[in-house]
């Protein structure tokens, strides 16, 4: 009674929150019409809405049993009443619409994700595999079923191969968990088949998805190749491993260390710098395998975000490799002997440092990778001359040249190898040539701020770096000297370049290498309406912040508001105070004609006081 009200309460809730996919009318019409089922198209777009985007198996299949019920309900195929179960699968005689071929396809979804769920709690409870095996077995039941029905309805070319494809695929994941490695490779062939010449035949906006399930398949198929015995396959698997698929990845580990046990001779000694060491850890025998094809990627890479994204993959097996050489080393108390430079190296000690300079080296190399990167992206914005798109600078490239310089430092520091001058003459080398390149684009950064001075500066110290760099260049790789020389070339016109802007704004140096202003005056900061009249080259003009008027104006005193109006002021006739103002300092008095002259002569008329 319970269990009946629970399912009531289910199925009251899905009604609510859940509308059936693709079914909207129950009226199903019967005419001659071709039936098309674009199954792929389907399942892919049920499995990006509902859960696998994430990974959520548990999610899907849950969707796949809603939509299960709700077709059954809609199509009037439901398995008995509320109480009774009497089991009813679709027939040829029912299939009046494609919605009818929708219920075992759902069906054998919803097994399928069962299956992968289980795959993925098998890690920690390897009874499921059982399980597993056993929902793909149903897949592929309900899967025949629904070929089964596209074949003997009237269902059109594409249908009937998407459903010939679905099958192939089913049953190829089904003998891939069963081992048999043959009949796996058939059925995911037949399918990659079936994919290819469909996405030849759709349109182009159809073919990505189809292109996509063949890219999906090949990974399995190699895999079946090696276990086949098809020794051309492995490099395929080393390179899979190096991009990371999912679900073939943990197999991929074991398949290596099989690979590893067929030539132990290549994956058990290591030979560095005159010196053979053992490689006894598993993870250490795992990562030189993938170091060792790493290279072979690279030329296969198409742009340098897929040969960082390789060489960053490898950086994290490396870290894992020093970490499990590390732990050797705590529990080897005899390799805790040695102390200070000039003490031979245990050979776990050995295959650390040698750990530690594939770690360092292949770094570089990805900063350089990133490097040409930024470099491409400075041209462009340079071509362009705006700021628009990414905003690469000069100083995003010194930042990537100071890491690898202390990557260098590393470098010389390794231990075993501080005695060595070969090794130090060429980590030396190398330090300069990176140095020489750090200080054109610090020269750079300077140029940008106007500062001519320090930019000639840095381009003399560039250019030192680069001839000492290129002076021992049987220490430097043929690559690094050619970007040394047209280094070279850069750093001279970029001098003269700063040297011909320094004398335009007024700097110039004497004899003496001192900075001597030419016109000072001529630097004027007046905004450009005070100056309307006259030509200048004001680069400022063109910027953020041009200096075109002065903001906020300066200020005036104006005569402050009167309280009342005083409307007789202007009608109001004043009597003249010219006779009574005095003759002050340096003001002429008034001329008093004879009369005065008479009294100023003979001293009448007093002084004037009262």
């Amino acid at each position: 009674m319970v269990t009946t009200m629970v399912a009531q309460e289910e199925e009251v809730s899905e009604n609510k929150t859940d509308l059936p996919d693709e079914i909207v009318e129950s009226n199903i019409d019967g005419d001659g019409k071709l039936f098309t089922l674009e199954i792929l198209k389907i399942i892919k777009d049920s499995q990006q809405q509902h859960g696998l985007r994430h990974g959520d198996y548990q999610r899907y299949r849950c969707y796949c049993s809603r939509r299960i019920r709700r077709l059954r309900k809609v199509l009037k195929v439901t398995q008995g009443d509320k109480r009774h179960f009497k089991r009813k699968d679709v027939t040829e005689t029912m299939v009046k619409d494609e919605k009818y071929l929708c219920i075992p396809l759902m069906m054998a979804e919803r097994a399928w994700g069962y299956a992968m769920q289980l795959r993925q709690e098998s890690n920690t409870e390897p009874r499921k595999k059982f399980h597993l095996v056993s929902r793909l077995r149903k897949a592929a039941t309900y899967a025949l079923q629904l070929q089964k029905l596209c074949e003997n309805t009237r269902c059109d070319a594409r249908t009937k191969l998407e459903a010939q494809a679905y099958v192939a695929w089913i049953h190829g994941s089904l003998h891939f968990e069963l081992q048999l490695w043959k009949s796996a490779m058939e059925n995911l062939k037949k399918a990659q088949m079936v994919y290819e010449k469909l996405s030849l035949a759709l349109p182009e906006d159809d073919q990505l998805l189809y292109k996509q399930r063949v890219d999906e398949i090949a990974p399995s198929l190699r895999y079946c190749a090696y276990n086949i015995g098809d020794e051309s396959a492995i490099n395929d698997l080393l390179e899979m491993r190096s991009h990371g698929h999912g679900e073939l990845l943990d197999t991929l580990d074991l398949l290596i260390v099989q690979t590893r046990e067929r030539k132990p001779e290549t994956l058990c000694e290591v030979e560095w710098r005159g010196r053979s060491v053992t490689a006894r850890p598993e993870r250490v025998r795992l990562f030189f395998i993938s170091e060792q094809e790493l290279d072979k990627s690279l030329v296969r890479a198409e742009d340098n975000a897929s040969k960082i994204e390789l060489i960053e993959k490898l950086l994290l097996d490396c870290k894992d490799a020093i970490a499990a050489v590390k732990d050797e080393l705590k529990a080897d108390q005899s390799a805790k002997t040695r102390s200070g430079p000039g003490v031979p190296l245990s050979s776990a000690q050995y295959l650390l440092s040698y750990l530690t300079y594939i770690r360092l080296t292949r770094t570089i190399q990805r900063n350089l990778l990133m490097i040409d990167a930024a470099k491409a992206s400075l041209a462009e914005k340079t071509e362009a001359g705006s700021g628009e798109g990414k905003k690469t600078r000069p100083q995003d490239i010194t930042r990537l040249y100071e890491i690898i310089l202390q990557n260098c430092t590393e470098l010389q520091q390794l231990p075993g190898f501080e005695d060595d001058p070969q090794y130090q003459q060429e980590v030396e080398a190398k330090t300069k040539a990176y140095k020489a390149f750090r200080c054109f684009y610090i020269a750079q950064s300077l140029v940008s701020l106007r500062r001519w001075h320090e930019a000639m500066a840095l381009y003399q110290r560039s250019r030192q770096y680069a001839g000492e760099a290129l002076a021992s260049s049987n220490a430097i790789g043929g690559d690094l000297a050619d970007d040394l020389q047209a280094l070279l070339h850069d750093v001279g016109g970029q001098e003269f370049s700063a040297h011909a802007h320094s004398v335009l704004e007024g700097e110039a140096q004497d004899d003496e290498g001192s900075t001597v202003h030419i016109k000072p005056a001529t630097r004027s900061k007046k905004p450009l309406y005070e100056r309307l009249g006259e030509y200048r080259e004001e680069p400022s003009l063109t910027s953020r912040n041009p200096n075109v008027y002065k903001l906020p104006p300066e200020m005036h005193p104006i005569p402050c508001k009167p309280l009342f109006f005083d409307l007789a002021l202007y009608s109001a006739e004043f009597p003249s105070l010219d006779d009574k103002i005095e003759a002050g300092p340096g003001r002429r008095a008034p001329s008093a004609g004879l009369t005065g002259f008479v009294k100023g002569l003979w001293g009448w008329g007093g002084s004037g006081k009262k």
